[in-house]
């Protein structure tokens, strides 16, 4: 079985900062590409920011210049680091990983989401 788990959400003031961390264990044979979406209340789950093995990263317009994707491939960890963060980045936050387990099937996994709030 494989699993991602993220931490490192939380409430913050209009902006501050906030690193999150996905960590995927499990059976895995090979992650190719890991990303962070994101769900407001009332709204659609949206990409804000993804990472290729390789390490091309892509970015939401809207958080462009403001927060970075990065991973440690040996680790099987994904990060998110939010600056400037504004009312509107309120929202759960999930991790996404597309991989080959350890039974060779390819497929996509989520995390269970962490909260961020930005809020004075």
């Amino acid at each position: 079985q494989v699993q991602l788990v993220e931490s490192g959400g939380g409430l913050v003031q209009p902006g501050g900062s906030l690193r999150l961390s996905c960590v995927a264990s499990g059976s895995i044979f090979s992650i190719f590409d890991m990303g962070w979406y994101r769900q407001a209340p009332g709204k659609q789950r949206e990409l804000v920011a993804g990472i290729t093995k390789d390490g091309s990263r892509n970015y939401a317009d809207s958080v462009k210049g403001r927060f970075t994707i990065s991973r440690d491939s040996p680790k099987n960890t994904a990060y998110l680091q939010m600056n400037g963060l504004k009312p509107e980045d309120t929202a759960v936050y999930y991790c996404n990983a597309d991989l080959i387990s350890s039974n060779f099937r390819r497929n996509t996994y989520w995390g269970q989401g962490t909260q961020v709030t930005v809020s004075s």
